[in-house]
């Protein structure tokens, strides 16, 4: 075991975390391959994805901590920069202009902004006295501003949403004052109706839809009406696997994507959503302690803005689904069919795996 132990410390790799992660992955790959329609092809798919993500995971976690506050600058301004390109030369889809192509790559820098912005805020806030005063958080909200704004245009405000949270979190755990909370909490909603303006009209739809989706059941509605019957009815102990209806029988619309949680919720019931709740928490407190544990305030402020973002994507994809919160368009880390967003979730777990051991090399 001792032995055991040494060798992960030298992959940097922390196992309880690393545990968690597999876990995960291996209930999505179960779940995709209902969600799928028992598509084999579709779960090595995710499963290669998944490959490439662990292995991002991994380097990253032979970059010492040092190095990343070194290069938080260049990355945020390399991030800003791609943002600023996909805007007029990134391939469009479904009204959408996301991506770039690269080659025989295609991938949305949207995803880079949600690694690049926490470094650099984290870095602002690395040399300075704690809490900040009104002018360093209003620079560092510019900090996160800027992309997110970037990001709505293209547009994509699930993603715009975590990534402003992801600042957002850095000046939390910085120490924000109550009142400057508070006072940011009244400007956003005296800016709502001017927010509102900006949507666009399938934004609005989404909106309205959540507070009375049966106003259109077949049309903007008809997504959160699916999912909460296959919620529903999976009752306490669910249907069994490749059993759910309205997965199978195709009454659920992006049920391998957004509506996953749907889909595992109807075969696995109630007790199955308690155990996959349970093991995202202990991922999630697992980066809060490593976050605790950390060396010095870029340490501390990173891990804890990469770790309660991963809460807030699971958080937002559970509510959306199950009708608590409108749907955004963002899918559930780990179980949902997807590319670039599965190696961005496990690129920052190597940032947080990269604080704690190489944390507990420099202490022995």
């Amino acid at each position: 075991m001792q032995e055991q132990r040494t060798n992960l410390q030298r992959l940097h790799v922390d196992l309880p975390l690393l545990i968690g992660l597999i876990a995960l992955s291996g209930i999505g790959l179960v779940v995709l391959y209902s969600a799928g329609g028992e598509s084999t092809g579709l779960v090595i798919r995710q499963a290669i994805r998944l490959s490439i993500a662990f292995a991002v995971m991994l380097v990253l976690a032979q970059i010492a901590p040092r190095h990343l506050f070194q290069w938080s600058p260049w990355l945020y301004v390399i991030g800003l920069l791609l943002l600023i390109v996909v805007l007029y030369f990134g391939d469009a889809a479904q009204g959408a202009q996301r991506w770039l192509r690269l080659g025989p790559l295609n991938f949305q820098p949207s995803e880079l902004a949600k690694l690049t912005v926490p470094l650099m805020v984290a870095y602002f806030f690395a040399d300075r006295s704690i809490p900040p005063r009104a002018l360093e958080v209003f620079a560092a909200a510019l900090i996160a501003v800027v992309p997110t704004l970037l990001i709505i245009r293209q547009p994509d405000l699930g993603t715009a949403l975590l990534i402003a949270c992801s600042g957002g979190f850095v000046l939390f755990l910085a120490g924000l004052r109550w009142r400057l909370i508070l006072g940011l909490l009244i400007a956003f909603a005296a800016s709502a109706p001017a927010m509102w303006h900006l949507l666009h009209d399938y934004q609005r739809r989404r909106v309205l839809n959540f507070f009375d989706p049966e106003q259109d059941p077949l049309g903007a509605g008809y997504h959160i009406i699916q999912s909460k019957i296959a919620i529903g009815s999976g009752g306490v102990y669910g249907k069994g696997w490749l059993n759910g209806t309205q997965s199978q029988l195709d009454f659920l619309p992006e049920r391998s994507t957004d509506f996953i949680f749907a889909v595992f919720s109807e075969e696995f019931g109630l007790l199955g959503v308690m155990t996959l709740v349970a093991l995202y928490l202990f991922v999630v407190f697992r980066g809060l302690v490593i976050a605790v544990q950390a060396q010095d305030s870029f340490e501390r402020l990173l891990a804890g803005s990469l770790t309660l973002t991963f809460f807030i994507y699971v958080f937002v994809n559970i509510g959306m689904v199950s009708g608590m919160l409108p749907v955004v368009g963002l899918p559930l880390p780990l179980l949902s069919f997807g590319g670039t967003s599965v190696v961005t979730v496990m690129a920052g777990f190597g940032i947080l795996m990269s604080i704690q051991t190489h944390k507990r090399l420099l202490s022995d």
